[in-house]
């Protein structure tokens, strides 16, 4: 069964109270049978089993018993002090120490058997009603019999023993090498056991490793590769993915960026519970664009956690405050926690329960992390990938924003990458890059993808000031994106043709006004010569109607004379 397969949990189960562990097996080891955990130095062996004991009794209300072959149990209850188990106080009801330790100077004579010491188990597990109980250091045990065949009789015997009092066991020892069931002392065990489970501890990188896969559960399905485990102040934690199945919460709710030209390309902002991936070479600005998104969610009345690798906070406070960006005033009213620690400081497990713990006891809505590619430097790029996975996982199954900036290291400034190979499962990616023209070099914006939303796919100038962040327009020359001096000398350019043009246009309108004064002039002088032209002629015509009226009068009166005369 994969990893990624639906865990079945057909028989009881008792939990071991390691976080992860019981995930991977549906539930716990097998209660009621044996487990065999095996493992080299260091792998955590006896915490891993202690652990399991101390959740029994704790949490289970099961008693158990520690059979200690290899350490003194002194030592063991001091160790187990530093996780914060109150042994002392489960001892007195809930929990046996029996040390079984046998010291290299004694001196063994005679054929020795567990007869003596499973007797006084038994007694025990009966007074106190025993449910659980551990063999710390099988390998030293096996070491004091003679041979191959009384280790497997003695074996048997315990096996046996273990079945009638029906307790859940852990049996633990020592291996090496890469396949640890191939030497004759441990080869028999499997067929055993009803589950074996193998704890490795590796340097990759100059980092400590500790891994944990189950090899086998009889009856039952598990998950089947390596997972991370870690040793932490509260006992041991196994990373995982948590559910096979991805149902994380999803918005519609839109956050602005802090940038409002960053908003408009975005088409209103990012998704609430999307992962933001910011890429770019040193000095490109990302930590910039993530306190935007950092001071614009305090100003929102959000809870912020930045966590920053590597840089100190003050740094960082002071860094952004030179682009407007007052980071100082929102960590002092408790919206924001700024986080620093040393990358290498830690393995990326280690990082991880970290961050999940500061997650847990700040609540943010937003988490940043700067850069996480860090996570590089604390086990190997594939731990780092493998980790990252996880994180994005676990803030985006609880609904919270995360934005992680990485650093590009390719030669080409233009390349877009991500090293950590986050960049498929981000829900936005920003790449930042520079942009080196006319000797100067300027910061450049590029929306490589944003799902669920319209997006612009211009490269934009990223523009940083005193009076905070934007982005200029875009400004096309020939085809060619301008920026910087360029784009400046291009903009003065065109400025001033707009300036000389406006003045050959006052310079036009002046004439034409000039020109349109004078003809109107000569206009009025012609209407005054034709209107006395026109006075003139009324004049005239009036005189001749008078003239023409009064020669008619006159030939009337001749005609009337002259008719006159002929009758007389």
């Amino acid at each position: 069964m994969t990893e990624d397969s639906t865990l079945a949990v057909p028989g009881p189960k008792a939990p071991t109270g390691i976080d992860g562990f019981d995930e991977l097996t549906g539930g716990g080891i097998p209660r009621g049978r044996i487990t065999v955990l095996l493992g080299g130095p260091g792998t955590g062996k006896t915490v891993f089993s202690l652990q399991t004991l101390v959740r029994g009794a704790l949490e289970g209300h099961e008693p158990g018993i520690f059979v200690a072959f290899e350490e003194d149990t002194r030592r063991i209850r001091e160790n187990a002090r530093s996780f914060g188990w109150d042994l002392p106080g489960l001892e007195r009801q809930h929990l046996f120490f029996l040390d079984a330790y046998v010291s290299p100077t004694h001196a063994l004579s005679g054929d020795f058997d567990l007869g003596g010491v499973l007797a006084q188990v038994a007694a025990k597990a009966r007074e106190i009603g025993a449910r659980r109980i551990v063999f710390d250091g099988l390998d030293v045990l096996l070491a004091l019999l003679d041979g191959p065949a009384a280790a497997r009789r003695e074996l048997h015997r315990l096996f046996e023993w273990l079945s009638e009092h029906d307790l859940t066991a852990l049996l633990t020892g020592k291996v090496e090498g890469l396949d640890p069931l191939a030497g004759p002392q441990y080869g028999f065990l499997p067929f055993m056991a009803d589950c074996v489970v193998l704890l490795q501890h590796t340097l990759r990188e100059r980092v400590s490793v500790r891994g944990v896969r189950v090899l086998k559960y009889r009856g039952s399905g598990f998950a089947e590769n390596e997972f991370p485990l870690t040793i932490t102040s509260s006992g041991l934690e196994v990373a995982t993915y948590g559910r096979a199945d991805l149902d994380h919460p999803v918005s519609n709710e839109r956050l602005a960026t802090g940038i409002p030209r960053l908003d408009t390309m975005l088409g209103g902002g990012y998704y609430r519970g999307s992962s933001i991936l910011v890429t770019g070479a040193p000095g490109v600005a990302k930590t910039t664009l993530a306190g935007s998104l950092a001071q614009e969610s305090c100003v929102r009345g959000e809870r912020v956690l930045f966590l920053s690798f590597d840089e100190p906070a003050a740094q960082i406070v002071r860094n952004l405050a030179s682009v407007g960006l007052t980071l100082g005033a929102w960590i002092e009213a408790g919206a924001l926690d700024i986080w620093s620690l040393r990358s290498e400081a830690r393995g990326v497990e280690e990082h991880l329960i970290e961050i999940k713990r500061r997650v847990a006891a700040f609540h943010p809505t937003v988490l940043i992390v700067d850069p996480l590619s860090a996570l590089a430097k604390s086990g190997g790029e594939v731990a780092a990938v493998e980790g990252s996975l996880r994180l994005l996982d676990f803030v985006k199954s609880r609904g919270i924003t995360v934005l992680c900036t990485s650093l590009q290291e390719s030669a080409d400034p233009l390349a877009e990458q991500s090293a950590l190979q986050v960049s498929t499962i981000a829900d936005t990616w920003f790449h930042l890059s520079y942009h080196i023209r006319g000797g100067e070099r300027n910061r450049a914006l590029t929306i490589v993808k944003s799902r669920g939303m319209a997006h612009s796919n211009q490269v934009r100038e990223m523009v940083l000031s005193s009076d905070g962040v934007t982005l200029a327009d875009v400004y096309d020359a020939g085809g060619e994106v301008l920026m910087g001096t360029a784009r400046w000398e291009k903009e003065e350019e065109v400025r001033r043709e707009a300036r000389a043009a406006a003045r050959a246009a006052a310079r036009r309108i002046l004439e034409v006004g000039r020109a349109e004064a004078d003809l109107r002039a000569r206009l009025a002088a012609l209407q005054n010569e034709l209107d006395t032209f026109a006075a003139e002629r009324e004049l005239l015509e009036s005189d001749h109607t008078a003239a023409a009226s009064e020669r008619e009068h006159e030939v009337g009166r001749i005609a009337v004379l002259r008719r006159a005369d002929a009758a007389g």
